[in-house]
Parts: structure tokens; sequence; C-alpha cells
């Protein structure tokens, strides 16, 4: 990327997305359409991961176009191709800065500082904590914010799994919790469930589910893994211990408006303030579009509404003020994108000894006894949001290194005795590997900078 002070000079893009989940993208792909040539900054780690929440959601039932369901990751993968089908620009990483006292609007992201006529904010709002005594002795050890992520993982199979919330992600995870857990528990600090009927229905009519009424998770504890969690009766007062070795947060979320924070207007919750009905907020040329304006409804299909809102209402403002400077697509209708190619599993008839990315056990075997690269092994599950996310993150490093290291991707679920061996807690969890040895363990999305400096270490003091 262009360095700050060079790009500084560049001349203005027409708009710029912050934020990827279904309102950013479907501000993108009207934007694109409208031959804008829209910049999204997907985002990466702060304030969550590209895609969205829906990247941490299962089945996703009620979104319009679907009828047998789709699952998250899925569905947020479609709505990129297709903004990229049309011509968006990502950014993959986070915006370190918004400034909105000068025009051009400044927004400096992985090194680069995008000069915007029009912004659309859409960077939802991350997942609260409890904030127990003992969070963060546990956090990973046996609590974790996505039962979708980590509910695969071999410490929560077949033992008793709690989930703190009563909405309709409290009831899905609870739901989702049930293929791996012997039972699972449902903590409701009030009298009834928040979520919608269809999803009340399906936890109440499950055996495996006991649902917790007028409960508050107080702390946990344990050893080394979390072992049991203290609850407080809201009425009473009373406490109990109840044995669980997993505890799921799905207690809300908070707006991610840190980076305009003094700068737009805010409600008394810290969501954005937009005009009624309309995604204008207090500063002209300045829109908000999902869950960072929305209080009330939340949902994918209502985010994807007010991105489409954004986007026609920037385009119009662009338009107005003789800002837009359009752009023709050639040719004038884009290649159809087709279905996402999936990595084959390897055996003896299909491994290669010199890919950059294979999977499953047999190309681990092999690599880690025969390969004198760094090896990064990336444990993954199928509903893993993350993981969908980290995945190409981690390709583009190996292509970037030109061969120099390889990778392997692990199914916690196809492979979970080789799971249970590198005692993987979470997904996604990458291990790097050189030489037969264990060299570094990183849990979670990291940068890219991250695995490749790693690598390059490795592969640095090796010529030393």
């Amino acid at each position: 990327m262009a360095a700050t002070a060079a790009s500084s000079t560049a001349a203005p893009e027409n708009l710029v997305i912050v934020g990827s989940g279904p309102a950013g993208y479907t501000a993108a792909i009207y934007a694109a359409r409208a031959n804008l040539r829209p910049v999204v900054i997907t985002g990466f780690q702060d304030g969550g991961i590209p895609g969205g929440q829906l990247m941490t959601t299962t089945h996703v039932e009620n979104f319009p176009g679907f009828p047998d369901g789709i699952l998250g990751p899925e569905l947020m993968d479609r709505l990129k191709a297709q903004a990229l089908r049309w011509g968006t620009r990502l950014v993959e990483a986070d915006a370190d800065s918004i400034d909105l006292s000068q025009r051009p609007f400044r927004i400096s992201a992985d090194g680069e500082t995008i000069l915007a006529n029009a912004v659309i904010l859409a960077t939802g709002a991350s997942a609260n904590r409890l904030g127990l005594p003992s969070e963060e002795r546990f956090w990973n050890a046996g609590i974790s914010a996505c039962a979708i992520c980590d509910g695969a993982t071999p410490q929560f199979r077949d033992v008793e799994l709690a989930v703190v919330g009563g909405g309709d992600s409290a009831c899905e995870e609870a739901v989702y919790l049930t293929k791996y857990g012997s039972r699972v528990h449902l903590i409701v600090r009030g009298e009834q469930l928040r979520a919608s009927k269809a999803m009340a229905d399906r936890v109440l009519a499950n055996p495996a589910i006991s649902v917790h009424w007028n409960r508050q998770v107080v702390d946990c504890s344990g050893g080394a893994w979390m072992e049991a969690i203290t609850l407080r009766d809201s009425n009473t007062g009373a406490t109990e211990e109840l044995a669980v070795r997993g505890l799921f947060y799905a207690i809300g979320h908070t707006p991610n408006t840190r980076l305009v924070k003094g700068q737009l207007e805010v409600d008394s919750y810290g969501y954005l303030v937009t005009r009624p009905g309309r995604p204008e907020t207090s500063l002209e040329g300045v829109y908000a579009a999902g869950d960072v304006a929305d209080a009330e409804w939340r949902q994918g299909i209502t985010a994807a509404g007010s991105g489409c809102q954004a986007a026609l209402a920037a385009e119009r403002w662009l338009t107005h003020h003789n800002l837009a400077i359009t752009v023709s697509h050639e040719p004038v209708d884009p290649a159809a994108v087709g279905e996402p190619k999936r990595t084959a599993e390897s055996d003896e008839t299909n491994y290669d000894p010199n890919a950059l990315w294979q999977k499953g056990s047999y190309a681990l075997r092999k690599l880690y006894h025969d390969s004198s690269k760094p090896l990064l092994v990336v444990y993954t599950s199928p509903t893993c949001g993350p993981c969908h996310v980290l995945k190409p993150q981690l390709k583009r490093v190996l292509e970037e290194l030109g061969g120099r290291a390889q990778g392997v991707e692990i199914d916690i679920e196809a492979d979970r005795e080789i799971a249970e061996q590198a005692g993987v807690t979470g997904t996604p969890t990458v291990q790097l590997f050189f030489q037969k040895e264990l060299k570094q363990q990183f849990r979670g999305v990291k940068q890219r900078s991250e695995f490749r400096a790693a690598i390059e270490g490795l592969l640095g003091a090796a010529v030393g």
C-alpha cells in the first residue's frame, strides 16, 4: 500500500464503507452497481470480524430467498462475492482512525490514508461480556463468546454446558451445543425468553436443554479448566453451584462507534443517531447502516435494507453536489461468480508435497515428517465464521512467501483425535511447526503480518 503521506495527495474516493456485515456489503453492491466503485474497509479484529455477526451464526432461517436456511458464513460469502463482482475494492484491515473534521473525510487503514467524499458507517456491534471476577482466568479455558466457533472443540464434548442469555442468539447457541454437550443449561435472568416464538419453542421442546429462570451468573470456578458456575436467584438472592465445563455468552452487544466518538451524535446507549427512517447521521455526507444505528431490530435483513438505503442516499448526495466520479464496467455484465471451490481432503492419490495448502490428517502427517519448510496447521470447524475469515489470509501469507512455507487445514470434527492430541481448545487455532517442533501457537483471528513475521523469523534463523 502507498505510504500515508503519498496517499493523502490522491484523489478522493466517491464512497468509503467501513464495515462488512450485511449492511456494509449490501451498501457496496448498490454503490458498485451505481458505478461509484466503493471501497469497503472490512474490519479484522477491532469490533468483530469481516462479515459481521452472521459469521458466528449457524443456520440463518429467516433471510428471504433461502427456504431451507443458509449458513451465516455462506450467506456472507455470497454477499461479498456479489459486491466484488460489481467492482467493489476491499481493504482487508481494521480502520485505525476516521477524521470527519475536514472534507474530503480521512480514513486510515493498513498504513494507507483513504480520502472519501462520503462515508457509510456499518461497523456493527460487539458481543458483551459479563465481567465476572474469574472471567479472564477462564477465558478460552471454559468461557467463550462464540458457541458456533468453539462448541465442537474436544473439551466441550460429552460434558454439561451453559449458555447465558434469553434472546434468539442464546436460544440458537443452546440448540447448537446439544450436538456436542451431554446437557445444555440455559441461564435466563427473567421469567421468559426474549427470543422469537419459533426459537423459544425449539428450546423449550428440546429434552437436552434445561432452562434456569430468574438466575444470574455471578462467578465461575475450577482448576486449569472451568468446572462450575455460581448462580444467584434474582428473587431470593440465594446462590447455587452448577457443574458445567463450558459457559457461552449471548448477552447482547455494544455498538462499535469508538472511531467516530465525539464527531457524530449518539444516543444514551451509544448508537449512532440518524434521521427518522433514514440513514443520514448528524453530519452531512456521513451515513449509518446496520446494528451501529439499530438498537431495536438488529436482524440480518434489516441491516441489509439499511445498507441499501445508505448507498442510495449517498449516491444522491454525491450526485447533487457534483462529487460523484463514475466508472464504467468493462465488460458491461461482469462474469458470473460461480460456486466457491473447496479444498479437497488429501490422500495418497492427490497429495502434493509442494502444494501451498492442503487439508486433512494425511497431508499433516506427510508434511510434518517430510517437509523442511515451516508448516502452518490451522484447526477449524465447519460452522466457524472466524475460521472462514482467517483461511484466505493464511493462504495469502503463503503465496507472498513464494512457497517457502506450507499450510494444512484440520477439521476438528472430522479429525477429532488430532485436535485432542494438539490440545486445541477453540477455533480457529493455528500452530506453527518447523523441523518437527511446535514453535508458536495463535488463537483466534490475527493480522497477516503476525503470521508472516513468525514464519520469516524461523526462515531467517535457519539461514543464520
